[in-house]
């Protein structure tokens, strides 16, 4: 989470669909690269950006930049590599998407769960399928017409069904988030096969798509065993994907069994040793249940059996029995004025506000704070939602927004009352997990490797997920694997 609050996108681009068939190449692609398409980029370009953590810099991005400009001149689109941008975001999710104008981005995160070039290859060739087809500009056409949730209605909503929705600002912006909305299942289809021709073209081995298709749908079935399992949120990356083993099938058939072309697993690896992993602390970290976020200098802990994910500009709290959300806002001195501020964003413009009730305060560790109830309707059930603020001695306020059904919103009481100011020499104890590079010595075996991985649970299965091996894979003598390390 950064300093100012912002809605969360959903740019699910690579893995958006569930099971899929395989369908043909449609001759609706672009020829080129359209004047109107590259002011449309060069707008969203900046927010897309900012949004997803900022732009990773240095020898990394230059190596993914460059493997995504050799693919995107495949596409026919353009034989000038400068005429597209290649974007490595510096976020801890799983994502990639391209929008109109040649604009390409791939996160830290995904890169990170890559194990060859060719893998590389593909996600960024499937993004650039999207933007040959034209598929943003049909998509952003739907999202006109139907109104995208405010980040608050996605992650809480599901507490109470889809009732709540109508509750939440309904008025989101279309353009940025617009043109990364989630794709149909045709279009995802239509951007493999793509990727696909455009690997082949540019030499890759084609079954490399299909490869990390897998890594995705194993990351997203450990993420959601680490987040509670049933009954919980899985993460907002992989929420409009629950059966993606089809689709790997498919882009495996569609690439060949017995088809061959470069790899370059080891150079790729080598290219990125010591690549960021998880959460940049710079933007808040998250260990189990408990966010820490050393330069705002405060730490606050979720409930028993709630996860904790951590956005960009906004952390997210879910389990069986309530959805919370944590950011800040513009702060003039007053916290009744605050919470006001919050409780009026939270109410759709074609809807009276929200009644709150009246807003009590308090003092939480040391920290002056203040918060309001309102009880609404929704889906014929009624719910709490409350703004809890704290205002810190930096001029700066930051607040809780939490959804329970009625008369239960004391489920977060333990987590209001927990805030707290940490110390300097706790914020410097913050530091960054990375990618390592290793190679397999004789005496090595999965276990002992997984030990070496920066974490306390869940270490093999990590291992194995975080290098594409099945639960029952040998390592070998002079193999490379990666570790997650501090």
């Amino acid at each position: 989470m950064t300093r100012r609050p912002r809605h969360m996108l959903r740019a699910t681009a690579l893995l958006a669909s569930a099971a899929l068939t395989l369908a043909p190449l449609s001759a609706q692609t672009a020829r080129n690269i359209s004047p109107s398409d590259k002011a449309t980029g060069a707008k969203a370009n900046p927010e897309l950006i900012a949004e997803f953590g900022g732009a990773v810099t240095g020898p990394q991005a230059t190596y993914v930049a460059g493997i995504g400009k050799n693919i995107a001149i495949q596409s026919g689109l353009s034989n000038a590599r400068d005429d597209f941008t290649v974007t490595l975001l510096n976020s801890p999710v799983n994502n990639a998407f391209a929008i109109p104008g040649g604009y390409v981005y791939t996160t830290r995160q995904l890169v990170a769960l890559m194990n060859n070039e060719a893998e590389l290859a593909g996600v960024l060739g499937h993004e650039v399928g999207h933007v040959a087809a034209r598929h943003s500009k049909l998509r952003q056409k739907a999202a006109t017409r139907n109104s995208i949730l405010g980040v608050l209605g996605q992650v809480l909503g599901s507490v109470v069904g889809g009732g709540f929705g109508n509750v939440i600002a309904q008025g989101s912006q279309f353009g940025a988030q617009a043109l990364t909305a989630s794709f149909s299942r045709a279009q995802e289809t239509q951007a493999d096969n793509l990727g696909i021709q455009y690997m082949r073209g540019a030499g890759y081995d084609p079954r490399a798509l299909s490869t990390v298709l897998q890594s995705l749908a194993n990351q997203t079935a450990l993420d959601a065993r680490l987040m509670g399992t049933s009954g919980n949120r899985v993460p907002e990356w992989a929420s409009t994907h629950p059966d993606p083993a089809s689709r790997v099938r498919a882009a495996l058939v569609r690439a060949g069994p017995a088809a061959t072309g470069i790899v370059n697993r080891d150079a790729f690896l080598s290219r990125i040793d010591g690549i960021m992993y998880g959460d940049d602390p710079k933007q808040g970290v998250v260990e189990g249940n408990r966010f820490t976020h050393p330069e705002f200098r405060l730490t606050f802990q979720a409930p028993n059996g709630f996860y904790v994910m951590n956005g960009t500009r906004a952390v997210s709290i879910g389990g069986g029995s309530g959805k919370a959300e944590f950011s800040s806002a513009a702060y003039n001195g007053n916290l009744e004025t605050y919470i006001r501020s919050v409780f009026a964003g939270l109410g759709s413009t074609n809807q009276a506000q929200i009644p709150i009730s009246q807003i009590e305060r308090t003092t939480v560790n040391g920290i002056p704070a203040a918060y309001g109830v309102a009880r609404v309707a929704s889906g014929g059930s009624q719910v709490d939602v409350v703004v809890f603020a704290y205002e810190f001695s930096n001029g700066q306020a930051y607040h809780f927004t939490t959804l329970s059904p009625a008369g239960q919103s004391g489920t977060f009481d333990p987590m209001f009352r927990s805030l707290r100011r940490i110390s300097a020499s706790e914020a410097a104890a913050i530091k960054p997990r990375r990618i390592a590079i290793v190679t397999v010595r004789s005496s090595d075996t999965v276990r002992s490797l997984a030990s070496r991985m920066a974490y306390s649970d869940y270490q093999v299965e990590r291992f194995l997920v975080l290098n594409g091996l099945t639960a029952n894979a040998a390592v070998s003598p002079g193999q490379k694997v990666k570790l997650v390390i501090y």
